[in-house]
């Protein structure tokens, strides 16, 4: 990881203070035991309490450093698409930057803390999320926090174009259209959820009569008595099926291309209501970016539980925003390492509890035989290391 990390620090212009400071950083985070604050990190690392406090609120383009990092390392020729979402972090005190209320999944309530709103690149072939940029939500006069994702992803669209990235995913909440209409302008083509009574229109393609202003519609879309009219394009499982069509959508202001799911149980029939600002996509493309979005709750989860991302105790924004994204990318460096000593790109299950229980007895082992003075270069020495790197690991 070390070398990786050095690879990417030395190809960006910063000051060798900064690299230096980075790559402890990154490094402590991936070895604490406990919570990530200041105090505890310099625990596992050669720098103060102090020296993590006031270099937290030196600004570090982490944006640019995850992109060397994720498509350094990420085949050229694997697909990949962009997701977006948000999460609640919960915060004590009342001077924090950026306090306010926000809703919690978990509570399934709005509650008071900081949220975190990210962007990740997703690898379709390996099924993995990477955070790319992530920022803290806070909140600027005469501007919704819809408004604000969403110059979120158009300050990034033109990076993403550039390495292919057309799509991006987002759920239910960021169909909206002070959202989607930003980020199609952008280049990008949005994929997201609409509710199951989604106020669409059918696409008028009958002849012009030759007098008045043309038809466009052809009346409101009513899922169970029109059928009919929407193309089958297959099934998901026994019980899902999918159709498809291109229609008008009210609250969007735009044509878009709708896949509806229809799941049948015994006792009654469901449905979800994809859609695609791409009407040119296929509807089995379209599930499949939906169901890899999934991905970035991972990224969320992992980052939380092994990384230290709710753990930052600074009020000042400088400092928590270089704690967020300073967290996803050390939880970027322990995937990307996991793929590089399984030599595949292909799906596969990462231990992130593994992965932490084996940096932390590589990093107590190195300390333990510089103090002896043994050098990892003796084979003894490095067959000891190896083997005792594994001890307590979930995935030995």
């Amino acid at each position: 990881m070390e070398s990786l990390v050095k690879t990417v620090l030395d190809s960006m212009s910063i000051s060798k203070p900064q690299k230096k400071f980075i790559a402890l950083l990154l490094t402590a985070l991936v070895v604490v035991q406990g919570k990530a604050n200041f105090r505890n990190m310099s625990r596992y690392s050669v720098m103060s309490e102090k020296r993590f406090s006031r270099w937290y609120r030196h600004a570090f383009n982490f944006y640019e450093f995850n992109t060397r990092l994720i498509f350094g390392e990420l085949n050229k020729s694997h697909q990949c698409i962009a997701a977006i979402d948000a999460s609640f972090m919960r915060k004590s005190g009342k001077h924090t930057e950026g306090l306010g209320m926000f809703y919690s999944g978990a509570s399934k309530k709005a509650e008071r803390g900081l949220e975190v709103s990210l962007i990740s690149i997703i690898d379709l072939q390996s099924h993995t999320a990477y955070g790319l940029n992530a920022r803290q939500t806070l909140d600027q006069q005469g501007k919704t926090r819809v408004e604000l994702y969403a110059e979120q992803v158009v300050s990034v669209a033109p990076d993403l174009l550039n390495r292919g990235i057309k799509h991006l995913v987002s759920d239910a909440f960021y169909t909206k259209y002070k959202f989607v209409t930003p980020v199609v302008r952008a280049g990008l083509h949005v994929v997201g959820k609409m509710r199951v009574d989604a106020d669409l229109c059918w696409l008028y393609s009958g002849v012009y009569s030759g007098v008045g202003r043309p038809r466009k519609y052809d009346g409101k879309i009513h899922f169970d008595q029109d059928l009919s009219r929407f193309q089958f394009s297959g099934s998901l499982t026994e019980n899902t099926d999918v159709y498809s069509e291109v229609v008008y959508s009210k609250s969007l202001k735009r044509k878009v291309r709708v896949v509806l799911l229809r799941i049948r149980t015994d006792q009654k029939t469901g449905r979800a209501v994809l859609f695609s600002t791409d009407i040119h996509s296929d509807a089995m493309t379209v599930v499949s970016y939906y169901k890899a979005r999934f991905q970035i709750e991972f990224v969320f989860r992992d980052a939380k539980q092994y990384t230290g991302l709710m753990d930052c105790q600074s009020r000042k924004k400088e400092a928590i925003n270089t704690h967020l994204n300073a967290s996803l990318s050390a939880l970027n460096l322990l995937k990307l390492e996991d793929r590089r000593e399984k030599n595949t790109e292909e799906q596969t299950v990462i231990s992130m509890a593994s992965w932490k229980r084996r940096k932390f007895n590589e990093h107590l082992m190195s300390r333990v035989f510089e103090r002896l003075g043994l050098s990892l270069n003796e084979k003894k020495v490095m067959d000891t290391y190896e083997q005792l790197s594994l001890y307590g690991v979930i995935a030995a």
